[in-house]
């Protein structure tokens, strides 16, 4: 079955910057709606970021002006850019897409990774 891997989490200093990074398991696949969702340590998982097939993108209010979402169509990747980190961005970090499509049929939906680990910390 088609996966969604995500890369790029670590360590960051506050104020710092990450980036981090969506793809599929095989690149024959495209998606539509591409997703970021993040979990803090005994919270619930929150919604970060949110791109679409065309490049629409939207944010959470508590990321707006510091995280910029962008795609890459050429390899199916999604990316989350964190800038101006703070402590209370440490988390789980998911990718989310709603499709995942293969030839143009949909393959997959609701599809999520496995998270990448991201901690903010001095």
């Amino acid at each position: 079955q088609v996966q969604l891997l995500e890369s790029g989490g670590g360590l960051v200093q506050p104020g710092g910057s990450l980036r981090l990074s969506c793809t599929t398991s095989g690149s024959t696949f495209a998606t539509r709606n591409m997703d970021w969702y993040r979990q803090a340590p005994g919270k619930q998982r929150e919604w970060v970021a949110t791109i679409t097939r065309s490049g629409a993108t939207s944010y959470g209010d508590a990321v707006k002006g510091r995280f910029t979402i962008s795609r890459d169509e050429s390899n199916n990747t999604a990316f989350l850019r964190i800038d101006s980190a703070k402590p209370e961005d440490t988390g789980d970090y998911f990718c989310h897409a709603d499709e995942i499509l293969y030839g143009g049929s949909v393959v997959r939906t609701n599809a999520w990774g496995k998270g990448t680990r991201v901690t903010v910390q001095s």
